[in-house]
């Protein structure tokens, strides 16, 4: 009864450590619980088979992102024209018969909408709203990776979602971002999703950053890269000066609609 005790406080307080830090290492657990690694390990698995955290390398993150419903439905009608534009332009820049990875978030979503008028597509994505819509193209083919469905944005991911991205190669990585700070860090909140997308970006002939200008001066909480390792940015304004010189210099070719 007391191991079970133990075990349940643990739990507790590794939940509560999530809510404020989103990520935490199996080290992490280790250390502050004074336990093995194959404990921190089972802690991890029995708390993902109850749906309340994911796993990713290494470690965990909460079964739902730091954004909450309220503000993701306000995203979605936040800059809608905006990010319909966005996602008229992804689609001409893609074309037919194309192998895509498609990113989650509202504005991945307007591209999705818009990439039902294109034939003969491979998409591998991780957004079940995206894949719904896409699956409506009977010429389309759609991948997604098992797991957990975030109740926030219908997000599908495990610790085994960057493996599964890896399978695969790709002429385009459609990807937005949560922000993308004065000095062209572009980041996201969620460890897991960085993760993803970095793959994705490494087997894809090109990356084409999708994100409308409120993401401009915003930081995120984990860093995916510079802004000039994208090889297109589509956006409905154009960026501040600051973002308009990184570009430039890093040859990064900018569509406004």
């Amino acid at each position: 009864m007391q191991d079970a005790d133990k075990k349940t406080r643990r739990h507790s307080e590794l939940l509560a450590h999530l809510h404020q830090h989103h990520f935490i290492s199996l080290e992490d657990i280790s250390s502050r619980f004074a336990v093995t690694s194959q404990t921190a390990r089972r802690d991890l698995i029995t708390l993902e088979e109850a749906g309340k955290v994911v796993r990713r390398h290494g470690g965990a993150t909460l079964a739902e992102p730091p954004i909450d419903p309220v503000t993701y439905r306000r995203r979605r009608i936040e800059h809608a024209a905006g990010k319909a534009r966005i996602g008229r332009r992804v689609a001409e820049l893609v074309g037919d018969g194309a192998a895509l990875f498609l990113d989650t978030g509202t504005t991945c979503e307007a591209v999705a909408a818009e990439l039902t008028t294109r034939r003969d597509l491979r998409v591998v994505t991780y957004s079940l709203r995206s894949a719904t819509l896409l699956s409506e193209v009977e010429s389309a083919s759609v991948a997604v990776p098992g797991g957990f469905v975030r109740h926030v944005d219908a997000g599908v991911l495990s610790h085994g979602t960057e493996d599964f991205v890896r399978r695969f190669r790709f002429d385009a990585a459609v990807i937005s971002v949560s922000g993308i700070d004065a000095g062209g860090e572009m980041g996201d909140d969620d460890p897991g999703e960085v993760l993803a997308v970095r793959a994705a970006m490494q087997r894809a002939d090109r990356t084409i950053l999708a994100v409308d200008s409120s993401k401009f001066g915003r930081r995120a909480l984990v860093c995916l890269g510079s802004i000039a390792d994208v090889d297109i940015l589509v956006t409905d304004v154009a960026p501040p000066p600051e973002l308009r010189a990184l570009l430039e210099a890093g040859g990064v070719t900018v569509e406004v609609c």
